[in-house]
């Protein structure tokens, strides 16, 4: 199960983030980092648009769903044939918001060793260890044999080292941006509700977990953090504007 994991997501990505990093200019660990979250944000683009739009019709529905948890909440057996009934009927599938997530999960998790491995190089040659290279594919792992690979962004920031509370911070508050993006779309559309407030720990709950796990993790993880909820939060604006493009056309129509 391992080497599966290896040869289909971990080797392909630590691979092409080695490539970009020596064959792109200027030959930085950090902006090749950005251009590989880039490329795999792009790559998963439309599933975590479904994901997107899913959570939307799920925050819509779900007055009518407390509804019939109100009213049948003495009768689970009833509860549960009623809700499979709304959701047939609404055509929703209550688990399509979380598929997609399902599916980026294990990319995730491969990103994850692949920033480990590139930051831990040798440290005083900068030349990465002889099971790293066993990972890289003809060519690379001839070049990188002998070739250092440099840790840092623009020359200023360790993406090896841990403690970066510039980089943690950063992707803090993107991740607070980001969640409060979804509250305010739910406010609009579900009112005030037990899951409201759940939403609205979760949004300040979130950001504080993130920088923690910024703190602790080599800052290259975090700069991908960081990248990619940025990229996370272009997403949902154009989701945002696509879909209240839709309803003043609707509007207008009626």
């Amino acid at each position: 199960m391992v080497e599966l994991f290896n040869t289909i997501l971990f080797e392909p990505i630590f691979n092409l983030l080695v490539a970009v990093y020596q064959y792109l200019p200027p030959h930085d660990l950090g902006v090749s980092i950005i251009i590989v979250t880039l490329i795999l944000k792009i790559v998963l683009f439309f599933p975590s648009w479904s994901s997107i739009k899913s959570q939307q019709v799920m925050q819509e529905i779900q007055p009518k769903i407390d509804a019939l948890r109100k009213k049948y909440e003495h009768n689970r057996e009833e509860l549960s044939r009623q809700l499979m009934a709304f959701y047939k009927e609404n055509k929703v599938n209550p688990f399509s918001s979380c598929l997609p997530l399902l599916i980026q999960f294990p990319i995730l998790i491969a990103l994850y060793q692949v920033f480990i491995t590139v930051a831990r190089t040798d440290p005083t040659t900068g030349i990465l260890a002889a099971e790293q290279l066993e990972h890289l594919y003809g060519s690379l792992k001839e070049m990188f044999t002998t070739t250092p690979i440099n840790t840092t962004f623009l020359g200023l920031v360790d993406l090896a080292a841990t403690r970066n509370y510039v980089l943690a911070a950063l992707a803090a508050v993107l991740q607070l941006w980001q969640s409060r993006m979804m509250l305010g779309s739910h406010k609009q559309k579900s009112g005030n509700n037990m899951a409201q407030a759940m939403s609205r720990q979760m949004v300040y709950f979130m950001p504080v977990i993130t920088f923690i796990f910024g703190v602790s993790f080599p800052a290259g993880l975090t700069l991908y953090w960081a990248t990619s909820t940025a990229f996370q939060i272009l997403q949902q604006y154009l989701f945002f504007r696509r879909r209240s493009t839709v309803e003043i056309a609707n509007d207008r129509q009626q």
